[in-house]
């Protein structure tokens, strides 16, 4: 259980984010999140539109495609590294807990609560309905003379956010959300916007609470800017003139973000450490009898694949 930090309160949560549905926009949201430090978990009963897909030929780097198993076992795989549970169970229903966060029912475990809830799937939405007005958040479309209510794609913002606090939409949404590509492209915009709301919760300013997740070289952090120093002048500067932080908490605060920046860059031998232990990790995905056959053929021309 983790107690969240991101209140006034000290109500204690079972995970700070619940995120409904394991797919790639579901996977690619808790990725953000969990690298954030947040206490993540998924729910996937492996109900994914994706997985009615025989083969995938358009996900970006695969230029044979990739096979439903392998991409499922890669995106898993990823964000269980990166910390979040996955649990093979149906999330049924979404209540609102006391006063804030939300108590989840699962089809087979003990309901759990959690802070904030990320829904991601494709299915009807109907674990969301009682969160707010019904008419707000499901449309109703005739098919074949019949009248069918379906959550409404078009009922949260572009970056997840929704009328209900504390819940972010990253699937359903509009019609594009049907490639894969574009799911988890979403799934990431929207696990962002989970991390920035936490880091305005927690008292950033508006400037410091934009989130970014990528790596540098180590040569990059030079001049005044390899210096502490110059990044707390940075920090203050961005803070409003009417922040009412106490100092204690302003300096702890500070030196964590300088702490994250700095982490950021990458030394070249670091760089090799990781590029050599993702090229291993790929291979964990990669049928053993084919990777044989290649390392004989490497073996017998001594030409390597991309060459």
């Amino acid at each position: 259980m983790s107690t969240s930090d991101t209140t006034q309160t000290e109500a204690a949560f079972d995970h700070d984010v619940v995120v409904v549905g394991g797919g790639p926009a579901g996977c690619s949201a808790g990725l953000f999140t969990a690298r954030n430090g947040l206490e993540t978990v998924i729910f996937d009963r492996g109900r994914s539109s994706i997985q009615r897909c025989a083969y995938l030929e358009n996900y970006l780097g695969f230029p044979a495609g990739i096979d439903i198993e392998t991409l499922y076992g890669l995106m898993h795989d990823h964000v269980e590294t990166a910390g979040c549970e996955i649990v093979p169970d149906l999330v049924e229903s979404l209540e609102r807990a006391d006063g804030e966060g939300f108590v989840v029912g699962l089809q087979e475990g003990e309901p759990v609560t959690a802070r904030r809830v990320i829904a991601a799937t494709r299915y009807d939405g109907e674990y969301m309905r009682g969160l707010d007005d019904e008419e707000a958040m499901f449309e109703t479309h005739e098919h074949d003379g019949e009248e069918h209510e379906h959550f409404d794609k078009g009922y949260a913002e572009s970056d997840g956010t929704t009328p209900v606090d504390d819940l972010f939409i990253a699937s359903p949404y509009g019609d594009t959300g049907y490639q894969a590509s574009m799911a988890a492209g979403h799934g990431a915009r929207v696990g962002i916007t989970v991390v920035e709301d936490v880091r305005r919760t927690q008292g950033y300013p508006e400037p410091m609470a934009n989130h970014y997740d990528w790596m540098r070289r180590e040569a990059e952090l030079d001049g005044e800017w390899s210096e502490r120093s110059r990044w707390r002048e940075y920090f203050d500067d961005q803070l409003p003139d009417n922040h009412d932080l106490e100092e204690a908490r302003l300096e702890a605060m500070r030196e964590r973000e300088i702490d994250r920046r700095f982490a950021t860059y990458l030394s070249d031998n670091e760089i090799e450490r990781r590029i050599e232990r993702g090229h291993k990790r790929l291979l964990e995905h990669v049928d053993d009898d084919l990777i044989l056959e290649a390392a004989r053929e490497i073996e017998a021309t001594g030409k390597t694949g991309g060459e």
